[in-house]
């Protein structure tokens, strides 16, 4: 059973979107004598139970840390076996998540993945565009700072060729992989560790965060209730008084 995020008095407005850096997979599996893929998979299922569970919740907008751009210095054997978990996750999830009216879409550079795995990517991209009851956007080969550098860029033609003459911040946005996406509310991070890794610094800008030190395979759906909880009672003034 899933513990519903409970009404605090005076708690602010629960968060739209929730953004996860799902730490702490490989250490999972080393803990326990396994080898470090076998935490990855873990966490892959983990993925699922928290998708599932944030409507219920309150949550219209998830986001979560699949694969860093700085995630390629890992092991060949470790980055294979990772974009093979992507690629049976797409597979095995697609019904599902167009049955639960989930839309799923990618942000990242894509360039750099197989060409298996980009058209997997597009499809369910594709197939599940008309859905609302949530949005999940997987972060893939993503780092905040090439996104930035890509979108600098994007506006940068813009203004070239005379499409924008006084650059906004909304025009800036509209470049960003995240584009037409609202900016997270609170940022999570599994496993202890307290950096941000390179992960939306731009749309995080005013995000609250939260570290907790449980390991990604072991984060229910439970943990994210009681964090929600304690997102309520925050007092977001956004440089006001």
């Amino acid at each position: 059973m899933v513990l519903k995020a409970a009404a605090q008095p005076g708690a602010t407005t629960p968060p739209r979107h929730v953004a996860i850096i799902m730490d702490g997979n490989g250490r999972w599996a080393t803990n326990r004598g396994w080898p470090r893929l076998v935490g990855h998979r873990r966490g892959a299922e983990r993925v699922k139970q928290i998708v599932r569970a944030c409507p219920d919740l309150g949550v219209d907008w998830l986001t979560v840390y699949a694969f860093s751009t700085e995630n390629w210095k890992r092991s060949t054997e470790e980055v294979l076996g990772l974009m093979k978990i992507f690629r049976r996750y797409i597979q095995r999830e697609a019904d599902g998540l167009a049955a639960e009216g989930v839309r799923m879409r990618f942000i990242g550079g894509r360039e750099r993945l197989d060409d298996k795995l980009q058209a997997l990517m597009s499809g369910i991209e594709a197939r599940t565009a008309g859905n609302t009851r949530l949005n999940l956007t997987v972060a893939i080969n993503y780092g905040g700072r090439d996104e930035i550098l890509r979108a600098s860029t994007r506006l940068a033609a813009k203004i070239a060729s005379g499409q924008i003459s006084e650059p906004t911040e909304a025009d800036f946005a509209a470049c960003l992989d995240t584009a037409g996406c609202p900016d997270p509310d609170l940022v999570i991070r599994s496993s202890g560790e307290t950096r941000t890794s390179n992960f939306l610094p731009y749309q995080a800008a005013y995000a609250e965060y939260e570290f907790t030190p449980t390991l990604w395979p072991d984060f229910t759906p439970d943990h994210l209730a009681e964090i929600l909880d304690r997102f309520g009672l925050r007092d977001r003034r956004f440089g006001g008084v």
